[in-house]
């Protein structure tokens, strides 16, 4: 059984593995401040993409939010986007303006944020990938 910090640090590894697969040039993992933290920040062409990754350990995949459960199964597991609430959104805002001054695109730079899931499966080493677009912050 993997730690908290060992699951969120080998779902970002998965995460970014992900997303050069899909164009995005990673340019900031961890940007970190007292008020929060960015998991990860990339870029592709003209535009900044912020992610947040949530990551769940599953024990199959069938079970997930990517099928329907069979009649009698039951859900063992909670989506991951779920963790993202009030509090996190709140602080997201905060800590993307953050970057967004500090890196010295302004405040009004247009940028995109999404939440990648994670859900990995202990016992085959194998991980899915759920990625939920442009989420209003």
């Amino acid at each position: 059984m993997i730690n908290k910090r060992e699951k969120g640090n080998i779902g970002e590894d998965i995460a970014c593995t992900f997303l050069r697969k899909n164009g995005f040039i990673v340019a900031n993992r961890n940007y970190y401040k007292k008020w929060g933290e960015l998991d990860i920040v990339t870029k592709k062409g003209n535009e900044l993409h912020f992610f947040e990754v949530k990551s769940v350990v599953v024990r199959n995949y069938a079970a997930t939010s990517f099928s329907i459960l069979a009649e009698g199964q039951t859900k063992t597991f909670h989506n991951p986007e779920e963790n993202v609430n009030a509090f996190k959104v709140k602080q997201l805002r905060k800590i993307i303006q953050t970057y967004l001054v500090e890196k010295g695109y302004g405040l009004d730079y247009d940028f995109h944020f999404h939440i990648l899931c994670v859900y990995m499966n202990e016992k085959t080493r194998r991980a899915r990938v759920k990625w939920i677009k442009n989420v209003i912050l």
